[in-house]
């Protein structure tokens, strides 16, 4: 049987492994549990990943800035600075970061919350590793996504009325002012304008933006549309582009032609 490598790391203090070698991909661990972070880290770096861990918020923060890791795995309740707080403030310096938020209890409220403030997905404790690994690697594989040489067209620019989304640099403006996406509601959008004006159920929307484990979890993606309503549409409260399918799913109504 395979064994992961202990870690000594104090949690309440920040460290890096092997961060400038060996082209392994770095993994931001915050996390304030001794217990918790060592499960973690051990299980991460032993399927490849170079692990930088923090036990409170404050550190995460500084950590993310400077580190710039692939992804980060956050705990909502931290010392110093909470989750929810260390989301709110790397979405606001413009770090597309993705970050799975842990959360100690099946709270619909906190999981709301954490990705109103740009978490990508969220577990509740107690997890699985290997569901948590599952759940990196798409948010990994969504953010990684780029055009290759070829004309897929799937990454020419849109545009639609006053709404343009360019999927190779990643960019949004809407009446020529750049709007700023998680790399979530980026996906979910660009969903959205590929097939604009077709109504689009609940299921296909998480299949084809979250994976295929997904598919009942509607309160969850209504969290994203009501953030990307306050993003792209003048009035959210009264969605002219953004609309419901009452029972079914969503649809984006934009106009057919393109300028």
């Amino acid at each position: 049987m395979d064994t992961m490598p202990k870690n000594s790391t104090n949690p309440h203090e920040s460290s890096t492994d092997n961060i400038a070698g060996g082209g392994r991909e770095k993994l931001l661990i915050v996390e304030d549990d001794p217990a918790i972070q060592r499960m973690i880290g051990d299980y991460f770096r032993h399927v490849g990943y170079d692990i930088i861990t923090a036990g409170d918020g404050e550190a995460g923060v500084r950590l993310a800035l400077s580190e710039r890791p692939a992804a980060m795995i956050l705990d909502l309740m931290l010392p110093k600075l909470d989750g929810l707080s260390v989301c709110r403030q790397l979405r606001e310096r413009k770090l597309a970061l993705p970050i799975i938020m842990l959360t100690a209890k099946d709270d619909i409220v906190d999981k709301v919350l954490g990705l109103e403030m740009g978490a990508d997905d969220y577990l509740t404790k107690p997890f699985s590793l290997r569901e948590l690994e599952a759940r990196l690697k798409t948010v990994l594989r969504r953010t990684r996504t780029r055009p290759n040489d070829s004309d897929d067209t799937d990454y020419a620019a849109i545009i639609r009325g006053d709404l343009r989304i360019d999927p190779a640099r990643r960019e949004v403006t809407v009446q020529g002012r750049a709007v700023e996406l998680t790399p979530k509601e980026f996906e979910l959008l660009r969903y959205l304008v590929g097939h604009a004006n077709k109504t689009l159920s609940h299921r296909e929307l998480l299949q084809a933006v979250w994976g295929p484990d997904y598919g009942d979890q509607v309160d969850y993606l209504r969290v994203f549309v009501n953030q990307l309503r306050k993003k792209i549409e003048p009035k959210p409260s009264s969605p002219m582009f953004l609309l419901t399918e009452p029972w079914v799913g969503y649809r984006l109504q934009l106009p057919l032609e393109t300028p």
